[in-house]
């Protein structure tokens, strides 16, 4: 690639993080997996399941905002390469500029970090490794160049503090290459697992999405636990990559997982779904419509999630 070709492509990486973001998806498995015990009560992150934290409204959308309510996400590495393993460092900084060094463990861990491609072919849910100074890092390799959000979500230790998920955006230079949205579907394929969706997610009203995972034919019945439960679920946004708590429920281990989930507001959303078998976590991707309230063109239906054009793979 020539020169001249290689700063237009990190332009429009920038210009990708800091314009409009526009929607697509696929699945991919994340770099990192966990071992947590099962949840043992109804939540999510912001659940207040462990210290007592209190929960952020169902409803709000996160991630939109790098300060919320006097903390800020700091991100020291808002430029990284497209397919060379770098390692991203960050800070949760209080309203005096200091740097965060208590939180509440959450599913496990103390903070959640999620990068996705502002046109969702990318996806990564990491776990990141905290100094003693509050300054986090994780390694990372991204093959797409573009733009990208990052969202840390966790609960300060401070008393009073509740759940919170501060966005900021991170650019990744090489050559770009936008894709298209998955048409909205109602399974998905990964790993030779298939992965079925159904429930019903709503704009402005509480819902709850089933996800059923089978392999060759047959149901999973021994999915292991990962992040505190037998599944994991993270929905954003396509356009500004809103992003959704979604609190999984009580539940055995499979080949059902359930979840309980607000949608903002109606629009194309994209469902990440991480679960655990045979020790290894693999994660499986949807896009699903969201009707406005009232109107049933759309939206989730009766045995199926949205108004499906195709499968998501």
């Amino acid at each position: 690639m020539n020169n001249a070709l290689r700063i237009t492509a990190f332009a429009a990486a920038l210009a990708a993080t800091f314009g409009t973001a526009y929607g697509v998806g696929r699945s991919v498995d994340p770099l990192v997996a966990a071992e947590d015990r099962p949840a043992q009560q109804h939540g999510g992150h912001g659940g207040g399941e462990e210290g007592g934290a209190k929960p952020a409204a169902d409803h709000a959308p996160g991630g939109l905002q790098i300060s919320v309510g006097g903390y800020t996400l700091g991100l020291a590495t808002p430029t990284v390469r497209a397919g060379a393993r770098t390692e991203i460092r960050f800070a949760v900084k209080d309203d005096s500029g200091r740097k965060v060094t208590a939180y509440q463990r959450e599913h496990g861990k103390e903070l959640h970090f999620i990068l996705a491609s502002t046109d969702l072919t990318q996806y990564r849910h990491l776990h990141p490794v905290r100094a003693a100074d509050g300054t986090w890092s994780t390694p990372v390799d991204l093959p797409e160049a573009g733009g990208y959000r990052v969202f840390a979500d966790f609960t300060p230790a401070a008393a009073g503090a509740g759940n919170l998920t501060l966005g900021a955006d991170l650019a990744v230079s090489g050559a770009y290459r936008p894709a298209a949205l998955p048409a909205p579907g109602t399974t998905a394929e990964v790993d030779g697992y298939r992965v079925a969706l159904g429930g019903e997610l709503r704009a402005g009203r509480s819902g709850q999405l089933k996800l059923s995972v089978s392999r060759n034919g047959r149901p999973v019945t021994d999915l292991q636990p990962y992040l505190g439960a037998y599944g994991h679920l993270v929905a954003l946004r396509s356009g500004d990559l809103a992003y959704l708590h979604v609190h999984p429920n009580e539940g055995g281990p499979g080949p059902e997982v359930s979840f309980t989930a607000t949608a903002p507001s109606a629009g194309t959303y994209r469902l990440f779904l991480d679960f655990k078998h045979e020790g290894k976590v693999r994660t499986a991707a949807f896009t699903v419509r969201v009707a406005e309230p009232g109107n049933d063109d759309g939206g989730h239906r009766e045995g199926g999630a949205g108004a499906p054009a195709g499968h998501a793979h």
